[in-house]
């Protein structure tokens, strides 16, 4: 059901059957938004015992459309990390405080632009207690009021057991800024544990686009999921 919080929000809200309350997860889209294939990852979740709610980031007029997908990276980078991270912060308060979820974990999980807020926002949000990133971008084009930190640098922050998720032949993910990412989660003594999987590009989980899914690594992803949030929430 899509429901409506503070600051004009909205997302679409998946509640398991069965008594409550249930750990919460929240699902950040990819830069194109809450699309069908998004409250599919929040029913999927669902599905599995979490109250998931998929987070529509866009309610102010935002469009990636509109700039088309030859410039999708130019509207990433005019996108503001703190207005992002207020909605994000503002959607895990919402969903600790509901009655399916009150008193219970809270976890995020997130696909590329929203992997890369996933570990974001297990640096720089509360209430948080697991992340899962799945093939999050880790540099932005350039550091700037919007963009103030990589995620590369942020990372030495991180609060929470985070697992990231990577196709080794990601165009828009070096291999060696993933390794960069473990080695300075490690150094700082933070609880990142990555995959890379071999044969996989960007938007490995993706079955909407037959060019990009990856079934065997995305089925393998699913059960480090759970197995983490197992864990964790």
């Amino acid at each position: 059901m899509i429901v409506e919080f503070p600051a004009r929000l909205r997302g679409a809200l998946f509640i398991p059957q069965g008594a409550g309350p249930h750990p919460g997860v929240v699902v950040i889209p990819d830069v194109w938004g809450l699309k069908p294939h998004y409250e599919q990852v929040a029913q999927k979740l669902a599905g599995a015992g979490y109250a998931a709610l998929a987070i529509d980031l866009y309610t102010r007029g935002e469009s990636p459309e509109a700039h088309g997908p030859q410039r999708v990276l130019e509207f990433i980078q005019a996108l503001p990390d703190r207005q992002v991270l207020g909605d994000l912060q503002a959607a895990i308060d919402f969903l600790a405080a509901h009655p399916a979820v009150r008193g219970r974990s809270i976890g995020i999980t997130g696909f590329c632009m929203g992997g890369m807020y996933a570990l974001l926002a297990g640096c720089r949000c509360r209430g948080l207690s697991a992340a899962v990133a799945w093939y999050g971008m880790l540099r932005a084009a350039a550091l700037d009021a919007n963009k103030p930190e990589h995620v590369l640098d942020a990372i030495e922050d991180l609060g929470v057991p985070t697992l990231g998720l990577f196709g080794a032949e990601d165009a828009l993910i070096p291999v060696d800024d993933v390794e960069t990412l473990s080695a300075r989660a490690a150094r700082a003594g933070r609880s990142l544990e990555v995959v890379i999987y071999p044969g996989a590009g960007h938007a490995f989980n993706n079955d909407t686009r037959p060019d990009a899914f990856r079934p065997a690594a995305s089925a393998d992803a699913w059960q480090r999921l759970f197995a983490h949030f197992a864990r964790h929430l």
